[in-house]
């Protein structure tokens, strides 16, 4: 795999992955082929800093975990209004996180 289109990947997407984890993935795209880093390529991403604006605003009715597919916790927060808002303001510091962990499994379960 050639090193400049993995660096321009991960300079373009470096946001959407936890930082502790991208030479990691450097290291995992060095050894696959073309066709797999296309194909991980056109992987829609969802973007952290969208997810903290949709929790702040929406996180009491749960959408915030609904997006990242966590449909368990987001009836939870549904129906107990985010748990009282306690379950929402921990959310308002842990959806970023969350939000770049689930990136990262995305294309690490395609390589």
């Amino acid at each position: 795999m050639d090193q400049q289109k993995i660096d321009m990947y991960i300079m373009t997407n470096q946001k959407y992955f936890p930082a502790e984890k991208i030479m990691y993935l450097k290291d995992k795209l060095r050894t696959m082929d073309e066709e797999k880093f296309s194909l991980i390529s056109t992987i829609e991403m969802k973007d952290p800093t969208t997810l903290l604006l949709v929790s702040l605003f929406l996180g009491v009715l749960g959408v915030d975990r609904f997006m990242i597919g966590d449909t368990g916790m987001g009836i939870l927060k549904l129906l107990t209004c985010g748990v009282c808002g306690i379950l929402t303001i921990i959310d308002w510091f842990s959806i970023s996180a969350k939000t770049k962990e689930l990136n990262f499994n995305r294309v690490m379960s395609l390589i």
